[in-house]
């Protein structure tokens, strides 16, 4: 067994911990507390399991399992940007790309490569399974949003037009999430929940 191989992954596993202390804006349903980037990370990994023959095309699976489990490990130094925040959102991909040169190569070099290589792919969404991944990061806080009568949406005054612009790409990863989603988008606006 490489001693130095195992000690430098089980400290990047260590480092990614810190990923349990990182709030999104998002509210969880239960308690209406923050809900963490780990916990995101899972939600968004079993919604891809299960919702997989809604994608646009044929993905595979593990990859996009493996880009959910990654795609916000750069907010442990970049922190989480808020969807909504034109200011925070600036400077956000200078943030995230300077915390992806740092985090990801504290892997071994071959498994570094490979990481960097699939949240990169994720982030700009031109293949199958990036797309697919992309739609379900959007949906999930969308479902979250609805089902939690739009407090978030509320506290930061968010409004119809906002949640339509920053989630249409759902459509591109999987059209009948996005069908289903300006649905709910429209219903929320009739509860109340989302500012016309």
């Amino acid at each position: 067994m490489a001693v130095d191989r195992l000690e430098t992954q089980l400290a990047f596993i260590l480092e990614t911990e810190k990923l349990k202390q990182v709030f999104r804006q998002t509210l969880l349903l239960g308690d209406r507390r923050p809900e963490n980037d780990a916990e995101h990370s899972w939600h968004l990994s079993l919604m891809a399991v299960l919702l997989v023959e809604h994608a646009s095309a044929e993905v595979d699976l593990l990859k996009v399992l493996k880009m959910l489990l990654i795609h916000d490990v750069v907010e442990i130094d970049a922190g989480d940007t808020f969807a909504y925040d034109e200011v925070a959102n600036l400077d956000k991909e200078e943030r995230e790309q300077k915390a992806a040169d740092r985090l990801f190569w504290l892997l071994p070099t071959d498994q570094a490569g490979v990481m960097r290589a699939l949240w990169d792919e994720f982030e700009l969404r031109q293949s199958p399974e990036a797309r697919y991944a992309a739609a379900l990061d959007r949906l999930q806080p969308l479902l979250l949003n609805f089902h939690g009568e739009g407090a978030a949406w509320r506290k930061h005054g968010i409004k119809k037009e906002q949640v339509l612009a920053r989630n249409e790409h759902i459509g591109e990863g999987a059209p009948a999430l996005w069908t289903y989603a300006r649905q709910m988008i429209d219903e929320a606006v009739e509860l109340g929940y989302l500012a016309a």
